[in-house]
């Protein structure tokens, strides 16, 4: 039985409506947690803290997109914050774990007056003072992820007093988060991330340098052609004082409400010119365009994880290669690494060896047959392998961590670690909390010393209340329960029908929600005055807006399906 067609422009607009009211109550309880309120609460109950503390714990919870650093002092690794998504919610972190390398252990240390949680930060580890962790940037979401909250604030934790400083200096990087960070000699260099909020989105490819003497901000402007606006590249520094970007991911809107992906896999070098330094003159930097080797070259892709293994060597990991459409969004995950040669730029794909095993052979004795038809050939193989012994050595198959993208990878001396990280199964996202180790001097396997077990985790689908809320919304479009004698009148209903402002040619979101702001303002204000609820004006701008949108969204979708229609 066909679909009933003349029906259709009610019956989507009926679905507008309720998917905005939806939208609406999602929006609300959205703005009944004002970001900015949620940082200054956990900010506050910082405060109330008083001592450090330091207990030993279970391996952290699963997570991505937090940082993972190594004690310049100490046989120690150090993670904070991080992301974890369980189908229904984020969850942003701020907690502090060191691990104990030696004695494989964790411990969870509370600082008082510490960083608010974030994710998608930067944190880099320098030996002075005692040993500091220095943390810029991230983002906070909302357990929907339909807010963000941008960090540009920069921390410092002091790892001999184990105490936390915030660093109160003007001229550095807007708010940010997916940016990269690195030392060179006695400065902090920021590059890239980006921006996004309910309404539009930006990327960067700035360069700023923070000081470590004089605790001074610099936003640089290097010669030449450098790299794109983008996020989640790799930066990392070179012997000769250069910085080296490689990849990263960017998106670009195409066409109204349509955005396009790009994933990066160009390079690019930052060096400091030379002969530019004079006595109270800023050091002066140039871009330049690198042509790798593109023998051993890596596939495109985003969320690769990478650090230095030796002044003139880095190690990249993982990561996926999406396909990307109007509609969805796939894509394969990788488990292989390379190195990069900083000096002569060039890729090596790492072969790991395998671990060897003695087997032992079983000698019998060979009946008189077997014997008579063994050639001479094979005979003198055989007495030389008795000779030689009865043990001998064959390699396995090396451990690799499984693919993923977004992991945590640093080097402590000659070993390499690896925690966590992301992979998606179907409409599933795995989040991982495994520990994995590479000797880099004997390249054998990965040795698991946290093990994760992905069946586990906990995975919610969406609720079956909005999902029977959204089929049917759509019943009177379809032939269904609403539209039995054919007709599509609401009498006799809860739905009552609400004018909304028609939605012009080639308006975006944007567009038509600033022509109509003040219709989407009343419709939230009243929504909130039946609910018995109070907002602030911002918090009614965001409710307002998602209204805005949905049903915008909708009548697009009806646009195109009339359109549809009229060419069949």
């Amino acid at each position: 039985m066909g679909k009933k067609k003349d029906k259709k422009g009610k019956g989507a607009e009926k679905t507008a409506l309720k998917t905005a009211k939806k939208a609406e109550k999602k929006a609300r309880a959205e703005a009944d947690e004002d970001l900015e309120a949620l940082i200054a609460e956990f900010q506050e109950l910082d405060r109330k803290r008083t001592q450090v503390t330091e207990e030993p714990c279970a391996p952290p919870l699963p997570r991505c997109n937090g940082s993972l650093v190594a004690h310049p002092e100490k046989e120690e690794l150090i993670l904070f914050g991080g992301e974890y998504y369980n189908g229904q919610k984020t969850f942003v972190y701020n907690d502090l774990f060191f691990y104990n390398i030696k004695k494989n252990e964790w411990s969870k240390v509370q600082i008082p007056e510490g960083p608010p949680p974030r994710c998608a930060h930067q944190a880099v580890a320098l030996a002075q003072g005692g040993g500091q962790m220095w943390v810029f940037g991230g983002e906070f979401a909302s357990p929907s992820q339909s807010q963000f909250y941008h960090y540009k604030d920069l921390w410092v934790l002091h790892l001999a007093t184990r105490k936390w400083e915030k660093i109160d200096s003007s001229g550095g990087p807007t708010s940010r988060s997916g940016h990269r960070m690195v030392t060179v000699k006695r400065q902090l260099v920021v590059f890239g991330g980006f921006h996004d909020n309910i309404i539009n989105y930006q990327y960067f490819c700035d360069v700023y340098t923070f000081n470590l003497d004089t605790y001074q901000w610099a936003r640089l402007s290097p010669s030449g052609v450098g790299p794109s606006p983008r996020s989640a590249c790799q930066l990392v520094p070179a012997p000769d004082g250069s910085v080296i970007v490689y990849g990263g991911y960017s998106k670009t809107k195409v066409k109204k409400d349509v955005d396009k992906g790009t994933v990066h896999s160009d390079m690019f070098a930052l060096s400091p010119e030379k002969g530019s330094t004079t006595e109270g003159a800023p050091q002066k930097w140039k871009w330049a365009h690198v042509k790798p080797s593109a023998i051993n070259k890596p596939s495109p892709r985003c969320g690769f994880s990478s650090c230095l293994t030796a002044p003139n060597r880095a190690i990249f990991f993982g990561g996926v290669q999406d396909e990307e459409d109007e509609e969805e969004l796939s894509g394969d995950f990788f488990d292989d690494s390379y190195f990069l040669d900083l000096e002569n730029k060039k890729w090596f794909l790492t072969n790991l060896k395998g671990r060897k095993s003695k087997r032992r052979r079983r000698r019998a004795k060979k009946d008189k047959e077997t014997e008579s038809s063994e050639s001479e050939d094979d005979s003198r193989e055989r007495d030389e392998e008795e000779k030689s012994g009865s043990d001998s050595e064959e390699e396995s198959m090396p451990l690799v961590p499984s693919p993923r993208m977004n992991t945590l990878m640093v080097a402590k001396g000659k070993i390499l670690f690896l925690y966590g990280g992301v992979y998606e199964e179907g409409d599933k996202q795995v989040t991982l909390n495994d520990l994995y180790a590479l000797d880099l001097h004997k390249m054998d396997e990965w040795r698991a010393l946290v093990t994760s077990n992905p069946q586990d985790q906990e995975w919610l689908e969406e609720s079956s209340s909005e999902e029977e809320e959204e089929d049917d919304s759509h019943l009177g479009a379809t032939g269904g329960k609403n539209s039995g004698n054919g007709s599509d009148s609401d009498e006799g209903g809860s739905e009552t029908k609400q004018d909304h402002p028609s939605v012009l040619a080639n308006e975006n979101v944007a567009e038509f929600f600033s022509r109509t702001k003040d219709h989407w303002m009343d419709l939230a204000r009243k929504s909130a005055e039946e609910e018995a609820q109070e907002f602030s004006e911002k918090a009614l701008k965001k409710i307002a807006f998602q209204m805005a949108k949905l049903f915008h969204e909708e009548q697009a979708k009806v646009t195109k399906e009339d359109s549809q229609e009229g060419e069949h």
